[in-house]
């Protein structure tokens, strides 16, 4: 959004209190001349649902809303966060990843992976919005019903980041006299239905638009259903909500960086900083550890890296994986990796030794100007690498930091490769094995990527291909955790294994030695009671008509 759209209405918000730790609404009377005053116009209400917009970018990976902890995808085999200091975006990620029974408590979890009172805080205010607009609104019809289109976004928005961790939840919808101190949860199905419904409400009141503005569209609202969808396990739903979008236009760009770019092609909903009043951190903490001294960084960079594992989840450029094998040697190895071989989405996704960077050469080897530090001996990188990678995807390289600290880079959350890999999974589970084949052919022989069509593939083949998509093309982007999780494979692909990268050592004849090393000291796990968030202490206490999920009793 720009400036305009984020303005603070305070008076709009006298009657949105929560009880402290109580998802239960303590109410004030609404009919105060100030609340029938917003609702009289769709200029006046927008001040109110203007403020909603900044959700979608709590959500995403320039905030900590999806994990307090830091980037989800550190849960995973794809990211390491290296500073032993017990703090978020340091050791705790860590911990959480290596899943110890006395660190994965209800608490911890509920803490740091949990957004149970955040949720809720946001559905009162949506839900109290629309209760209001339908009570005062004396706009024209098609005015209320794009604005009623927008609250009901955000509510399903708010309901998807919930059902997505908890599966079970408390269902409270715009009547206000239902409200109860003690309500019992929804199952997962109903849940979904009412998302379902809101997100069909805005998709058909929105107004249609292929430019991704900062503002709310059909296009966006089916596209957030052709996800949630997914995790419904709807898989008609989800696949004719894609079609929908599909079918308005959208396209993929040639260039790899159009989506993640203000009003970039590809993108179909994003959130937009400027540097006056509404930016972000994300380019100081994630940039190269030479930032610092070379554009004097505020941070010192690189709190998180790329992991080996997810260097070698890209395939080669003619298709097909390389064989690292070569390079897994703890003892050393002087031949250059196969970076250059690679994909493109590689060098878009992950700064390597040699790679180019703001107009220099990243140098993570050790006594490189960007470094190396070796996890848990080192404790403090203070920017260096303890994988000998840094992330560039999402990272903005024009961002000088001796002429202004601010990050401004927009949050895309949405945008039309994922549909296309959507629809992609929904026609598989469906059966339809060539319009699954021919969605994620779109999206990986663009001529942005390059990579050869695949072909004759079904059953659990078209499925891993589909995953291997996913992981490569929505690398970083918060999706992968949560997919692995709703595919139930959590369990296995993040349990008994540890993290890698290489030590790269610079030599006197100006080549370099690659030694593989572990960046973890003991080895990750996932117990299945992870595949459910539990509920917070807040809720057990203030609900007497819940109880803690069995799995976490």
């Amino acid at each position: 959004m720009k400036t305009r759209y984020l303005a603070k209405v305070t008076i709009a918000w006298t009657m949105l209190a929560l009880v402290s730790c109580n998802n239960y609404l303590d109410l004030e009377p609404t009919n105060s001349v100030s609340d029938k005053l917003i609702w009289t116009s769709k200029a006046n209400a927008q001040l109110v649902v203007n403020n909603m917009y900044e959700d979608v970018a709590y959500l995403g990976n320039y905030n900590t809303g999806e994990c307090l902890a830091g980037m989800t995808e550190a849960l995973t085999d794809e990211f390491k966060y290296g500073d032993m200091t017990y703090n978020s975006l340091c050791y705790i990620p860590s911990e959480f990843a290596y899943g110890g029974a006395a660190t994965l408590t209800t608490s911890y979890v509920s803490t740091y992976l949990g957004s149970w009172s955040t949720m809720y805080r946001y559905i009162a205010r949506a839900n109290q919005s629309i209760s209001s607009l339908r009570k005062y609104g004396t706009m024209s019809d098609e005015d209320r019903d794009e604005v009623e289109a927008e609250l009901r976004f955000f509510r399903a928005f708010y309901y998807a980041e919930l059902a997505k961790k908890y599966h079970k939840v408390v269902l409270y919808d715009e009547d206000m006299d239902k409200y109860k101190k003690d309500t019992p949860l929804t199952d997962e199905p109903q849940v979904y239905e009412f998302i379902y419904q809101d997100l069909k409400f805005a998709a058909e009141h929105l107004p249609v638009s292929l430019a991704p503005n900062g503002r709310l569209t059909s296009g966006a609202a089916y596209a957030f259903m052709s996800r949630v969808m997914l995790y419904a396990e709807r898989w008609q739903d989800a696949q004719e909500a894609a079609l929908q979008v599909m079918q308005m236009g959208y396209e993929l760009p040639d260039d790899l960086g159009a989506p993640f770019t203000p009003g970039g092609k590809g993108a179909i909903l994003q959130y937009c900083y400027n540097k006056e009043s509404v930016t972000h951190s994300f380019d100081n903490y994630y940039a190269p550890g030479g930032d610092k001294e070379l554009q004097k960084n505020s941070i010192d960079g690189g709190y998180g890296t790329p992991t080996q594992e997810m260097v070698e989840s890209f395939e080669l450029k003619t298709g097909g994986k390389p064989n690292w094998e070569a390079w897994h040697d703890a003892e050393g190895v002087t031949g250059t990796p196969p970076y250059e071989q690679l994909e493109p989405r590689f060098a878009f996704t992950i700064l390597y030794n040699g790679a180019t960077w703001k107009g220099r050469t990243i140098e993570p080897y050790v006594g490189g100007v960007d470094g190396y530090a070796q996890w848990k001996v080192e404790t403090k990188p203070a920017g260096r690498s303890t994988t000998g990678y840094y992330l560039r995807k999402l990272v903005d390289e024009t961002h000088d930091f001796s002429v202004d600290q601010r990050c401004t880079k927009p949050w895309t959350a949405i945008r039309y490769a994922e549909v296309l890999l959507n629809y992609a999974e929904a026609c598989y589970r469906l059966g339809k094995t060539e319009q699954a084949l021919g969605a994620l052919n779109q999206v990986r022989t663009r001529p942005a990527v390059g990579l050869p069509r695949l072909t004759g593939l079904s059953g659990e083949d078209l499925m891993a291909a589909i995953r291997q998509e996913r992981k490569v093309e929505l690398a970083y982007e918060g999706q992968y955790y949560w997919d692995m999780r709703r595919w139930k494979l959590a369990q296995s692909a993040f349990s008994n294994y540890r993290v890698h990268g290489f030590r790269i050592v610079k030599n006197a004849d100006e080549t370099f030695t690659y030694y593989y090393v572990e960046c973890d000291t003991e080895d990750r796990h996932f117990p299945a009671k992870m595949y459910t968030t539990p509920l917070p202490e807040s809720e057990l206490s203030s609900n007497k008509s819940v109880e803690q999920f069995p799995e976490w009793n």
